[in-house]
């Protein structure tokens, strides 16, 4: 392939906003966590929707792959170039405009590169809420959350980004614009177009912009970490808070005993709780309003809890710091795993009804493969999502753990499969899933994701090599 005229991307972006320079453009090549280094010719910057559809209409007449990046924090590998070094990374990060807060339609029209927090504050700013919230808040961008379809900890009361969002603007891969930031809360003209879109991780089209819910604020919120005995006990509390708090219940989040550990020595600045346990669970009950009584229903909640021997010990904020330091005991397990050393990461998800079997059936094949594997088990148990992750064996060697990689990849993902679970909750599949959606979606499914990309994207030039492999 020859060079690419990129001073016909400069002309678009400006000269300062193509990075060719290999410095310049390795950190927008390699994953945040060091383990997958691609290659790109270049790296260009747009400031607006005309300039994303320039650069797709650029990237058709020269035949050049585009590789579509959000705040660079994804977990599949979904936002980095292959190795060829023939593709253009279209970092969004200056088109961060958020073009309105509408407070009486409550929707929030906002470019793909705002930062997540950045949102979370101008909605509550305005009087109102968005709901989404990810351990990379700080950091990711909406259009990302938005191709990846990402989850978090209140998709139990509130839904996964799909669900916040009412319309959408995305360049095409011919660089044609289509409009679709509509607000409208009803419309049944046809098909939902949006959907085709949310979750594709830029393989059909470059997002450049949504129209997003806001909701109303919480006046009132409640906190409390239990500690149980296992991940049976764990799901018997998530019942009896379900029933009793209906929908005040915002979050139940769950974590072992071997998660705290690895936070309270990799991450010490988190204060840690007194109580000790199996398995802990993090209950949160928000309210619009502050009449209702939330401390007096979570006390509720635990005291039936102990009442039937599901609760073991419990702590319940008495403050928003408290809540905010119970809260940091989840939110930097992901970190703490990192500082621990080389681990292996999954992201499943089973009904919730299976979760304390699917648990207990994963250690024991994982166990048998490898007893020194230490399991890093948390997640949402709320909707059914848990994160499996594993600490390779003290002194393994690149080859050793790339064997074991392969082995515990194989038993958990069959297990999931029998449990008619996902591969992925909330990550997406990226490059690092992509071929095993070939083992485990039906060959149907995989029919349908190929025609919606080629009709999309003929040239298959948008982030080629991701989510589905053309054959």
């Amino acid at each position: 392939m020859s060079t690419p005229p990129l001073n016909e991307l400069e002309q678009i972006v400006g000269a300062g906003h193509v990075l060719t320079d290999a410095d310049a453009i390795a950190p927008f090549c390699e994953d945040w966590r060091g383990r997958r280094h691609g290659l790109a010719c270049a790296v260009v910057r747009p400031a607006n929707v005309q300039q994303v559809s320039e650069i797709a209409a650029w990237s058709q007449r020269h035949r050049v792959p585009l590789v579509p990046q959000g705040g660079n924090t994804g977990l599949v590998f979904g936002g980095i170039p292959d190795d060829s070094g023939q593709a253009i990374v279209v970092q969004l990060g200056r088109m961060n405009r958020i073009r309105e807060i509408d407070t009486v339609n409550a929707v929030a029209i906002v470019e793909s590169g705002v930062v997540l927090q950045t949102l979370q504050q101008r909605a509550h700013d305005a009087g109102l809420f968005f709901p989404v919230s990810l351990a990379a808040e700080g950091s990711c961008q909406i259009g990302g959350t938005i191709a990846t379809n990402a989850g978090g900890t209140a998709v139990l009361r509130y839904g996964n980004m799909r669900d916040q969002v009412l319309g959408l603007e995305v360049v095409l891969s011919d660089g044609r614009v289509w409009n679709g930031l509509r607000a409208l809360r009803k419309d049944n003209t046809g098909y939902d177009l949006k959907h085709l879109f949310i979750g594709s991780e830029g393989t059909l089209g470059i997002v450049t912009a949504a129209v997003l819910k806001l909701h109303a604020a919480p006046q009132a919120r409640a906190t409390a970490l239990a500690s149980v005995r296992d991940f049976a006990a764990a799901l018997r509390l998530f019942q009896l808070a379900r029933a009793r708090a209906a929908d005040v219940l915002s979050g139940c989040e769950c974590f072992t005993e071997d998660c705290r550990a690895l936070v309270e020595t990799h991450a010490p600045h988190v204060p840690q709780p007194t109580l000790r346990g199996g398995v802990y669970v993090l209950l949160q009950l928000d309210a619009a309003t502050p009449e209702i009584p939330l401390e007096a229903i979570l006390e509720g909640v635990l005291s039936e809890g102990f009442e039937q021997e599901i609760v073991d010990d419990a702590v319940i904020a008495r403050s928003l710091a408290q809540a905010e330091q119970l809260w940091a005991l989840r939110e930097n397990i992901t970190e703490a795993q990192k500082r621990a050393g080389p681990s292996f990461s999954h992201d499943v998800s089973t009904p919730i009804s299976a979760i304390p079997v699917f648990v207990d059936r994963c250690l024991a094949a994982l166990y048998a493969i490898d007893a020194r594997l230490r399991p890093i088990v948390f997640g949402h148990i709320g909707d059914g999502n848990l994160h499996f992750n594993l600490l390779a064996p003290p002194g393994a060697d690149a080859t050793e753990r790339q064997s074991l990689h392969k082995q515990v990849e194989t038993a958990l993902y069959d297990l999931v499969d029998t449990f008619d679970g996902s591969i992925s909750a909330e990550h997406g599949l990226g490059e690092l899933k992509r071929d095993l959606i070939e083992i485990y979606k039906p060959p149907i499914d995989l029919e349908l994701m190929r025609g919606v990309k080629r009709q999309f994207d003929p040239s298959n030039l948008m982030n080629p090599g991701k989510a589905v492999r053309l054959v």
